[in-house]
């Protein structure tokens, strides 16, 4: 059985924290027989908010619920459970989007700032790919810390991956060009690059990634052809404020949310579509390589609000 298997269970098991917060949330309070009353609609609004879905989105489901018990299609307050999943399905189909991969090499810039797992997430993508059946090579263009290249090539030697670097200090923007050039002429499936989420410079970050894009784009048109923001879920609103700034600078194509397992506050996933307006196409549920996962609205509703 491949490793990337059993990802409905993995999926549970990765939002246990954010489903038995929901869960114990709604069960006490959309009792069967519990009257749909002024009461209930501020405790359910109240709830979803604790749960990082957003006061703009538990005002929308407040009002659509209030519109079926008006037209009698809900009567009961059980009913609504039934409702928020198919609400929260609508709500995130849109944004469930794959990985643009229709390219040789297809250039996958992973920007975010430090400590969200931007490195670890390029690698586990690497990993997957890999499995696939895909050429892949890393391109280590966080050259600001040491560290940063010395963690992705023990990534690449765990995961039988080419890492194209330089020396640390190096100019990023020479590893992307050396790089796009090396995928291109290896005729590689994937081209996946690290990049630094902060500087030790007076450099603008947002200026730095604008021109590794414009260098990518110059060697290969077209290209980057994913621009992900990688983002810490447990960082919440902060959260919000890097990934506008990121989409307003260099335009991002998707998010990849990790560290799901470590928050009771899933529904920040959600929160990030609606607002943000952002497709989400990896989430991470955990450590393991296998547990970087393409994001599916169905299962990710299934395992956030399980059927009572």
């Amino acid at each position: 059985m491949s490793r990337f298997a059993g990802i409905a269970e993995r999926l549970r098991e990765g939002l246990r924290r954010s489903q038995e917060y929901l869960a114990t949330g709604l069960g006490a309070l959309l009792e069967s027989d519990r009257p749909i009353d002024d009461a209930l609609w501020e405790e359910l609004e109240e709830l979803l908010i604790a749960a990082d879905l957003g006061a703009t989105l538990a005002a929308d489901f407040a009002n659509r619920a209030r519109e079926e018990v008006m037209f009698g299609t809900v009567t009961r307050a059980g009913q609504l459970r039934p409702l928020f999943r198919h609400f929260l399905v609508d709500t995130l189909a849109a944004a469930a989007q794959p990985l643009d991969l229709d390219h040789r090499p297809a250039v996958i810039l992973m920007l975010g700032v430090n400590g969200a797992g931007k490195t670890t997430t390029a690698a586990k993508l690497a990993a997957r790919l890999t499995a696939e059946g895909r050429r892949v090579a890393l391109a280590a263009a966080d050259t600001f810390r040491a560290a940063a290249i010395e963690q992705l090539q023990r990534w690449g030697e765990r995961i039988g991956v080419e890492v194209i670097h330089q020396a640390a200090g190096s100019d990023p923007a020479a590893v992307v060009f050396d790089a796009v050039k090396a995928a291109a002429a290896r005729g590689l499936d994937a081209l996946i690059v690290d990049t630094a989420g902060r500087l030790h410079t007076k450099t603008n970050l947002m200026e730095e990634l604008a021109k590794l894009k414009r260098v990518i784009e110059r060697q290969l048109p077209g290209a980057p052809h994913e621009a992900l923001m990688v983002l810490d879920a447990p960082t919440g609103q902060n959260g919000f404020a890097q990934a506008r700034m990121f989409h307003e600078t260099v335009g991002l194509s998707g998010m990849a949310l990790t560290k799901l397992d470590g928050t009771a506050k899933g529904g920040i996933v959600v929160r990030i579509v609606r607002e943000l307006k952002i497709p989400v196409k990896l989430i991470g549920v955990g450590e393991r390589v296998e547990d970087l996962q393409v994001f599916d609205a169905a299962a990710f509703v299934d395992a956030l609000v399980p059927p009572a």
